[in-house]
């Protein structure tokens, strides 16, 4: 394989495959199946067109230029890091993601498009949304939406299996929180008062702590 391209590349890798910090502006010629991890971050990628249509493990595309996941993988067994670009849609995501979702620090302003069952957490801190309308159905982890726009948690899982920690918003209520909180349900920093954090005792199951101030 050449610097900078990916042009030779065998269309099937047994382990791993590594080609970050490379300079790449595209994944052409990227293998077609990867039986490891598949790691192109820190580059200068604006799109995944190209990239492995099966990926076994992990696939790390963090820190490039993406405006869209267009081109990912179906299915990835492992988990899924796309922090540190310019999404602003996860339209192209995965829609089965066996480990964690990393979604952090991009421009989304909407979840549409996000992958319908994530088996591990899920992290869409650091963006601008303003709803959770479009999150995962089904995943069996904590669930971070803190430093955001919202003003709502209208579309937030029904069910969360770990923490879930909606701090640094603007949320003015407490309605569409999730009906069952197996940890702790953390929102600090919003414009909440007693008689919402009223509201959510008595409309939700949080076996953890409720921490909001």
């Amino acid at each position: 394989m050449e610097k900078n391209t990916l042009v030779g590349s065998p269309k099937i890798v047994e382990g791993n495959f590594d080609c970050s910090d490379n300079k790449l502006t595209s994944l052409e010629g990227a293998p077609e199946i990867v039986k490891g991890n598949f790691d192109c971050s820190y580059n200068q990628l604006t799109s995944l067109e190209g990239a492995p249509k099966k990926v076994k493990g992990n696939f790390n595309c963090y820190y490039n230029k993406l405006t869209s996941l267009e081109g990912a993988p179906e299915k990835v067994e492992g988990y899924f890091n796309c922090f540190s670009n310019k999404l602003t849609s996860l339209k192209g995501a995965p829609k089965i993601v066996e480990g964690y979702f990393n979604c952090s620090d991009n421009k989304l302003i909407s979840l549409e498009g996000a992958p319908k069952m994530v088996e591990g957490d899920f992290n869409c801190s650091f963006n601008q949304l303003t709803s959770l309308e479009g999150a995962p159905e089904i995943f069996k982890g904590s669930f971070y939406c803190s430093y955001n726009n919202l003003i709502s948690l209208k579309g937030a899982p029904k069910k969360v299996e770990g923490n879930f920690n909606c701090s640094y918003n603007k949320l003015i209520s407490l309605k569409y929180a999730p009906e069952i909180v197996e940890g702790d349900f953390i929102c600090y920093d919003n414009n909440l008062t007693e008689k919402d954090i009223e509201w959510l005792k008595q409309n939700s199951k949080i076996k953890g702590k409720i921490i909001w101030k």
